[in-house]
């Protein structure tokens, strides 16, 4: 496909986004079985297109004077991609399957660049309705924070200690040129590609399949390692999901001791079998979604994790479209299974035993607000210690004091080069 071919083809599948209110991944999908002529380079590029526009929606808007497709696509590729107004006019010519030629006024838009007078949701491109929340939890920061959102996340891995190391799998990834994590000590990073860059297929490499590495955000190695598991211990992880925080603290553990997988959703489990498998996990124990499932626990575990169900809104690097799709119903309803998971973790914990309490969230809502209310109703429980080394690490780097946030931590892109993610310890009192 020619370069105005993508184009096209990228502002239908924007149009179809925004006409059903749907993921992008679904439209990306239907798009391409319904154009089979379409390569899976065309495919990469199309996507990296969409994706980008749905990253700065907000912003891409404001400087266009536009809220359509076509605008945005052609903003993206000004100011994202780095195109210049000719390269554009090119793609825009419109000759067979590329957009319409550029109008006066889009062309005369493409000489511009300034945000300096939007309001900070637009610079930070995030829905008008969060502002208010976004300012709560990062005051002068929000449109910073939120711009930090907005670029493209890298690849990363943990290394999985129970069969490999770091150094094994940089140099088995050698020609992706990884480097590692600068907090995780598991962590391999590959950067993130730009423009028209593909991302490699890391799950169909030898070492991924042999087991050596798992695909994990930094932010999601520290929440494990922030939870300070420790070899020998019972510790249940009852929002497992697919099974990524599990294999982290098995590894942790060194296979010592037992992690009790559990999620009340059996579709969200069915992929963990497989994961612990190749991962060589040995002390992980999956207990199956029923009534009454998590009884034997009760009053045992030295930690319970609770990965709480969230909007993913610490994720919108790599789930653009989430955020414009957020609406303050789901909102609510994340946070009733939030308290929902709380209150099922709390009868399983032992005396001076630990809930560490995990959202892939910014929003204090999901996080700082639902700790206060969890204490505030369980006198049993008071703010716990976080693992004092891993929260040092990352404190070092920001330059701050570990003591004053050692009982709960929040991970952004800005401030840590991570997925937003809020991590929380709770101590059951003896």
């Amino acid at each position: 496909m020619r370069a105005g071919a993508r184009a096209t083809a990228a502002i239908e599948i924007l149009d179809d986004i925004d006409a059903r209110k749907r993921p992008a991944t679904q439209a990306l999908r239907d798009w391409g079985l319904s154009n089979r002529f379409a390569g899976s380079g065309d495919r990469a590029v199309i996507g990296n297109l969409v994706f980008d526009v749905l990253r700065k929606k907000s912003s891409l808007a404001w400087r266009m004077g536009d809220e359509n497709a076509r605008a945005a696509v052609i903003g993206t590729l000004r100011w994202v991609w780095g195109l210049s107004r000719d390269d554009i006019a090119l793609q825009f010519d419109g000759s067979f399957h590329a957009p319409v030629t550029l109008t006066e006024d889009e062309i005369e838009r493409l000489y511009s660049d300034n945000l300096v007078d939007s309001p900070a949701w637009v610079r930070g491109d995030y829905p008008q309705w969060l502002h208010d929340s976004m300012v709560k939890q990062f005051g002068e920061r929000a449109s910073e924070e939120g711009a930090a959102q907005t670029n493209r996340a890298p690849v990363d891995l943990r290394a999985n200690g129970l069969k490999s190391d770091r150094d094994r799998v940089l140099k088995a990834l050698s020609r992706f040129s990884p480097q590692e994590t600068p907090l995780s000590p598991l962590g391999v990073r590959i950067p993130a590609t730009v423009g028209a860059g593909r991302s490699p297929a890391i799950t169909v490499e030898t070492g991924y399949n042999k087991g050596w590495f798992e695909v994990q955000d930094e932010g999601s190695q520290l929440a494990a390692l922030l939870a300070g598991a420790e070899p020998g211990q019972q510790v249940a992880d009852i929002c497992a999901g697919a099974g990524g925080k599990t294999l982290a603290l098995s590894a942790i553990m060194d296979n010592k001791g037992q992690v009790h997988a559990f999620d009340v959703d059996r579709h969200r489990f069915k992929k963990i079998h497989e994961r612990l498998r190749r991962a060589g996990t040995r002390n992980v124990q999956v207990i199956e979604p029923g009534d009454h499932a998590l009884d034997p626990l009760i009053d045992r575990m030295d930690l319970v994790l609770v990965d709480a169900p969230c909007t993913g809104s610490g994720t919108w690097r790599r789930h653009p479209d989430a955020k414009w799709r957020m609406r303050e119903g789901a909102f609510e309803a994340r946070k009733t299974e939030q308290i929902v998971a709380l209150n099922m973790a709390a009868p399983l914990v032992k005396p001076s035993g630990r809930i560490v309490y995990v959202t892939c969230s910014i929003l204090p809502q999901e996080n700082d607000d639902q700790v206060r209310a969890f204490l505030s109703g369980n006198k049993n429980f008071r703010p716990g210690k976080l693992h004092p080394g891993t929260l040092k690490k990352i404190t070092d780097r920001r330059g701050e004091s570990s003591s004053a946030l050692e009982s709960e931590i929040q991970l952004t892109p800005l401030r840590d080069s991570t997925d937003g993610f809020f991590v929380a310890c709770l101590e059951r009192v003896s």
